[in-house]
């Protein structure tokens, strides 16, 4: 195992040798520094995954840069374990911990998202959609290198995992990394230049205004007849678009700062280059020892206020909401069941209900569910248990995606899905994939939905959506206009 050796040099150490095949190190050059900015230094690796931890969310305490990875998976196993390719790459790396390691609980592992689609694997009795945008279900990424900023001290790390316990192979690498750190420390920080704002484009959605409320009094219909309780029903927005999605990443993370914003390179297609653009309000399922899980559901949200008073008046209507209180709960007793799949029994517990949380364009309810996971079982088997999450499906789960496959038009892709890290050491953190851009290569899309219940109304339902898509939709210069023809 290696102690932490000295920060940057402006002349890197090549082929330093380690004590050990783990390694972190501090990086006090890169403290303060925005994640955002430094990723600017590794934009022509492929597989670029930033990974950003807002403040103002309790799980929100990390934010890690990485890129070019060892391996990557684009696919599901075949067989009963969709996740066995994963859990022998991940295999790969070497497990422990560095020697009076303080820093961030991840330095390396397993990078990248599950689509919601991945539903239908874990549960065959729902129907996958029709997948216009020809993405995988599962891609994960093996990165034996990252650097991490704790979100609220600042502090920058430099850590890595040897891959195969080759520690010389490691130590290459991290050179690599500290050259390229050196070379933008001491070149001045350069600011980058992505041209002039883009010009405001349209976005358009697939569903209308009057299919849309159809769709929710489906629902409410399907509800008053006892076949669930709540569903989450989504509809997509889209634009044509080719071009470098990064720029609009960095608009994003300007105009519509959020908890757990993120970026995923997926590689270029014959039509364009292809990404992941979060700033998504919501964690998903957070793993930290000796086994400890939280998730963070959200339900019930409002616009922020035009001034101070408006914002507490309506954060007053939504704490004072037995809709969207119940709609809450009702994703809670969900969560609790999932967890309970693989809790150690008596170990799940709601620590948190329905607290008040705010990001710049919304305000939300969002409660805490905990557990301890048995010690036979690992974050996948988790995964397996709790996804998708149910804060963005239903109660119950299965007969509300049963039914969601009924009315949503197109798969949902990455959005509702999940995107995060995964250790060797069986921790794990990520976030539900909402107010989420994809660039496809061919077009830029943006799901937006919200939770019916039989209190529904809705025609303030789709002005929910509206609401939730305007911060994202304006960070980047686009507009939503009609629906799609």
């Amino acid at each position: 195992v290696a102690h932490p050796s000295p920060a940057v040099s402006r002349t890197p150490r090549t082929g330093t040798p380690l004590t050990g095949r783990v390694h972190a190190e501090r990086v006090p050059e890169l403290d303060g520094v925005p994640p955002v900015a430094l990723a600017e230094a590794f934009r022509d690796l492929p597989g670029l995954a930033l990974l950003e931890c807002g403040r103002g969310h309790a799980g929100a305490d990390w934010s890690y840069l990485t890129a070019d990875p060892v391996a990557v998976i684009g696919r599901p196993a075949a067989g009963p374990d969709p996740f066995q390719e994963a859990r022998a790459l991940l295999g790969r790396l070497r497990t422990g911990t560095p020697a009076g390691h303080g820093g961030p609980p991840f330095i390396g592992g397993l990078v990248g998202y599950l689509a919601y689609e991945m539903g239908s694997i874990l549960e065959p009795r729902v129907s996958p959609l029709e997948d216009d945008q020809r993405l995988p279900l599962l891609r994960l990424g093996l990165h034996d290198w990252v650097i991490a900023w704790h979100a609220r001290s600042g502090e920058a790390w430099l850590g890595g995992r040897a891959v195969d316990g080759d520690g010389a192979a490691l130590a290459a690498r991290l050179d690599e990394v500290r050259a390229r750190i050196a070379d933008w420390v001491f070149g001045g920080r350069p600011s980058v230049d992505h041209g002039p704002d883009p010009r405001p484009f349209a976005m358009r959605s697939n569903l209308d205004r009057a299919a849309y409320e159809a769709r929710v009094e489906r629902i409410r219909t399907a509800i008053a007849d006892g076949a669930l309780y709540q569903a989450n029903l989504a509809r997509r927005l889209e634009a044509p678009f080719s071009g470098d999605p990064w720029p609009l990443y960095r608009r994003l993370h300007a105009g519509n700062p959020a908890p757990f914003g993120a970026f995923l390179d997926l590689g270029r297609t014959d039509d364009g280059p292809r990404a992941i653009l979060s700033a998504s309000p919501e964690a998903f399922l957070r793993v930290r020892r000796p086994g400890i899980v939280t998730t963070d559901p959200i339900k019930g949200t409002r616009p922020r206020g035009a001034d101070r008073a408006d914002d507490r008046r309506l954060a007053c209507e939504l704490l004072g909401s037995a809709k969207d209180r119940a709609e809450n709960v009702m994703i809670v007793d969900v969560l609790r069941n999932d967890l309970g799949r693989v809790a150690l029994p008596g170990s799940v517990r709601v620590p948190r209900l329905c607290r008040l949380e705010r990001t710049g364009r919304v305000q939300h309810l969002v409660s805490r569910v905990e557990a301890r996971l048995r010690p036979d079982v690992d974050p996948f088997d988790l995964l397996a248990a709790a996804f998708p999450g149910g804060s963005i499906t239903g109660a119950p789960k299965i007969r509300a995606m049963e039914l969601l496959s009924e009315l949503e038009p197109v798969a949902r892709g990455p959005y509702t899905g999940t995107l995060g890290w995964i250790g060797p050491d069986r921790q794990m953190d990520t976030s539900i994939l909402i107010r989420t851009f994809v660039a496809d290569g061919r077009r830029l899309t943006l799901h937006v939905g919200g939770g019916i219940t039989w209190r529904s109304v809705a025609a303030d339902e789709w002005d929910e959506t509206v609401a939730k898509a305007h911060g994202p939709l304006a960070a980047i210069g686009a507009w939503e206009a009609g629906p799609v023809s």
